[in-house]
């Protein structure tokens, strides 16, 4: 049996894959708002498309290059490519989204035609 150093970064680095955690919520403006976690990546790295009532969010978180694999102790977070895509009602107003990158959280604002809105009949 063949004694084989164990290489964390091996996955990470060449295939990994994460899922970036994500909030949906309806506020009180009458628009759906999606919020992402992305901690650590540049805004040109973030593509938010919207087609076919589907919302896609992707992108790459890349590992930092300016230190080294040696000077790790350990390596919890991951890194790679990621795509989220999620199917939103057809009452969506695609001409009116919005998108905010702040902090290391993407908020993407998706209101509602106005013939989706409730409205009051006297």
């Amino acid at each position: 049996m063949s004694i084989v150093r164990f290489d964390p970064f091996a996955d990470l680095l060449t295939n990994g894959r994460w899922v970036p955690a994500v909030d949906i919520y309806e506020n009180g403006k009458q628009e759906l708002v999606l919020k992402a976690e992305l901690p650590d990546m540049k805004r040109e790295d973030i593509q938010v498309v919207f087609e076919n009532n589907t919302l896609t969010i992707k992108g790459e978180r890349k590992f930092e290059s300016d230190v080294n694999k040696e000077q790790f102790h350990r390596v919890e977070r991951a890194y790679g490519t990621f795509s989220r895509s999620f199917s939103l009602p057809s009452t969506v107003d695609a001409s009116k989204i919005g998108a905010e990158y702040k902090n290391g959280v993407l908020t993407v604002t998706l209101p509602f035609r106005e013939e989706a809105k409730p409205r009051t009949i006297n």
